[in-house]
């Protein structure tokens, strides 16, 4: 049966992205004072971390179309303060004020997101006219927005909900769907959209096109990838943008105005802003990408995030495990000089670092230059719809042999050889998993990417990142692999290309090892208790490269009643982890309240908090909502009964609709 935002179907079953520690919580606290137990490291002293993520506003429906990407940016933080007994931890977490929130928090009738579903776009079982009845209502609900009546005009769809970064003097949240959001430490204040040149609400001033372009689809020209990069060296801000039209993905570089350490930075000395990469197969839902110190490296997977599948009887989001995986390499300033290589179908989420080798010529050779690239591969597309509670469809056409693998999400390695000629075919040198333990949600040490860095952190757990219909992926293990020591045990003893695997051990069998040398390290989450994605901060001085801590959210779910609620006491903790024996648990920050399970986090250090740049003006909801209420009334007023008879009607729309 059709409903107002989609499709309702009947549940035997909680939502599990609605359910439990996923479930979103609608309260907001300023910066509040935090107990701990055991010792907060000096490292942390005057930073803050944070974590973004999901969480919809409009929550009323519960047997919706819902998925675990979907939902209002919530970003949820802990300031490290300093104080005169020491560090005194602080938490605040704050929605971020996007046009979507804004209007759906103003609206008076909303019952469900202003955006369609993720799960209602891949759902192999949405109709054609479901679909675009889920777009018509909110194609609707945005030109309603602009109505008078109404409380904020949505000019961008952006949630905000899946990352935050650093870069030059701002602290950004993104979503693929918009271009960044500046937010303001440590209280989260939202400051306004970053088009690559500036932010709205900032004093300084600079009226050169940013990010987009002029037409009636320059708008998705400013559609940003949840991951852009920052050069930990020269600064630089690389990202890319998808749309769906034709090249398809551009390719922007925003230069830092900070000082550079060490030698004169490789960036040109102006920002390139929607630079078209050629080649591009179709639109596609391409999430993340590589970038070392000298190249950029994009994932054309057969992935397909296009409207137009509707068209050809496919979900707007397919993906073809009969196809090909391409990946195409450039230089870093010259995208008009890519590389394709291509091989077996597989999807890619999140990329964990990128970066260049010499291979030693033998006789009569040049010397060769080797791209590397570590990623966590996936086999299938089967989370992107476990994460909506859908069932995967079966494919329409046989697999062929060849690309017929097990489920799996593992720490995969590639190396690409640039070609020394340009008749010479690009091809891919080495392919095959590191690991046999599930991993996902990728960091390292943040001053080691782009470099040979040694060790790689992420995310396990005892199954599988598929989770069967009905639950939800839960990380029980966070992972350390030395991925330098698994490479070089690769290059000496090669696996199988694609299929093959250095280290073919279970989760279980890693866990109770008792190397001290062991290439895999698991720290093992107490029964009933879920962590996070965590972040990697080094120790000051440290001896070596994985000397430091791991920040990570943790929820005990015992908290949870007899249906799998949380409570309305439930809370969660952040824990600060030894990265370096992946055992001890050095401080548990006890929270006010819980944090639910979210995408991606990062984090800030005290110099940074302290060199933003300076702000004009914020975007502050009360203040939006009262002046927009003040002058309704004000125009109520004024307008007489007229004016009612149209607030009315306009109402009485936004509840049909919502």
């Amino acid at each position: 049966m059709l409903f107002k935002g989609g499709m309702r179907r009947a549940r035997k079953h909680l939502h599990p992205y609605l359910a439990g520690n996923f479930a979103p919580i609608q309260k907001v606290l300023p910066l509040t004072p935090c107990t701990y137990t055991g010792t907060i490291p000096q490292e942390l002293a005057g930073g803050q971390y944070i974590r973004n993520g999901g969480n919809p506003l409009a929550n009323e429906d519960l047997g919706r179309d819902a998925h675990w990407f979907d939902g209002d940016g919530m970003l949820s933080g802990v300031l490290f303060r300093r104080s005169e007994k020491g560090i005194a931890p602080e938490f605040v977490n704050q929605y971020i004020l996007t046009d979507v929130y804004l209007q759906s928090k103003g609206s008076r009738g909303l019952k469900t997101p202003v955006l369609p579903s993720i799960a209602t776009l891949v759902n192999p079982l949405s109709s054609l006219l479901t679909i675009c009845l889920a777009v018509f209502r909110t194609l609707a609900l945005v030109l309603l927005s602009h109505l008078p009546g109404s409380f904020q005009a949505i000019k961008k769809i952006s949630v905000a909900n899946t990352g935050i970064f650093w870069h030059d003097g701002r602290a950004l949240a993104t979503c693929e769907s918009g271009p960044p959001i500046r937010i303001q430490l440590p209280d989260l204040q939202t400051v306004g959209w970053f088009n690559g040149r500036r932010a709205q609400g900032e004093i300084e001033d600079d009226s050169r096109t940013g990010y987009g372009g002029g037409g009636i689809t320059g708008f998705m020209y400013e559609w940003t990838t949840g991951h852009p990069r920052v050069d930990p060296d020269t600064k630089e801000l690389i990202t890319f943008h998808c749309t769906f039209i034709a090249p398809y993905i551009n390719y922007s570089i925003v230069p830092s105005t900070q000082s550079y350490p060490g030698e004169a930075p490789l960036m040109e000395p102006e920002a390139k802003l929607n630079v078209p990469i050629p080649g591009i197969s179709g639109a596609k839902m391409m999430h993340d990408f590589g970038v070392s110190k000298s190249n950029t490296i994009i994932l054309d997977l057969p992935l397909s995030l296009d409207p137009m599948n509707l068209a050809r009887g496919k979900p707007v989001v397919a993906y073809d495990p009969a196809g090909k995986s391409r990946f195409g390499i450039f230089p870093r300033y010259h995208p008009e000089e890519i590389r394709w290589y291509e091989t077996n179908p597989c999807c890619i989420f999140h990329t964990a670092n990128a970066w260049e080798t010499v291979q030693k010529p033998s006789r009569g050779f040049l010397e060769q230059t080797l791209v590397n690239l570590l990623v966590c591969r996936l086999t299938s597309a089967s989370l992107i719809f476990s994460a909506g509670d859908i069932a995967a469809p079966e494919p329409v056409n046989p697999i062929p042999a060849e690309y017929r693998e097990e489920e799996q999400c593992r720490l995969y390695y590639y190396s690409f050889p640039l070609p020394t000629n340009p008749i010479e075919t690009p091809r891919i040198a080495q392919q095959w998993a590191l690991s046999a333990i599930p991993f996902e949600f990728p960091t390292l040490r943040e001053d080691k990417a782009m470099h040979a860095a040694r060790y790689v952190y992420g995310c396990s757990n005892s199954s599988t990142f598929s989770a069967a219909l009905g639950r939800a992926v839960k990380i029980d293990y966070l992972a350390k692999i030395d991925a330098q020591a698994l490479i070089a045990r690769g290059m000496k003893s090669p696996p199988t290309q694609i299929k093959g695997c250095v280290d073919s051990r279970t989760v279980d069998e890693v866990r109770i090892s008792k190397d001290p040398h062991d290439p895999i390290k698991l720290f093992t989450l107490p029964k009933g208790f879920y962590a996070q994605e965590a972040r990697f901060i080094p120790r000051k001085g440290g001896v070596s490269e994985d000397d430091g801590w791991l920040l990570t959210y943790v929820f005990d779910e015992s908290q949870l009643d007899y249906a799998g609620e949380a409570k309305a006491d439930a809370k969660s903790e952040l824990w600060i982890i030894d990265a370096r024996n992946m055992k001890d648990v050095v401080a548990r920050i006890l929270l006010p309240q819980r944090v639910p399970y979210g995408l991606h986090g990062n984090w800030f250090n005290e110099e940074m908090l302290a060199t933003q740049r300076p702000v004009g003006t914020f975007r502050v909801e009360e203040e939006i909502l009262s002046r927009n209420g003040w002058q309704q009334q004000q125009q109520q007023q004024n307008r007489g009964w007229l004016w009612k008879e149209w607030i009315r009607s306009r109402d009485a729309v936004e509840r049909w609709i919502g």
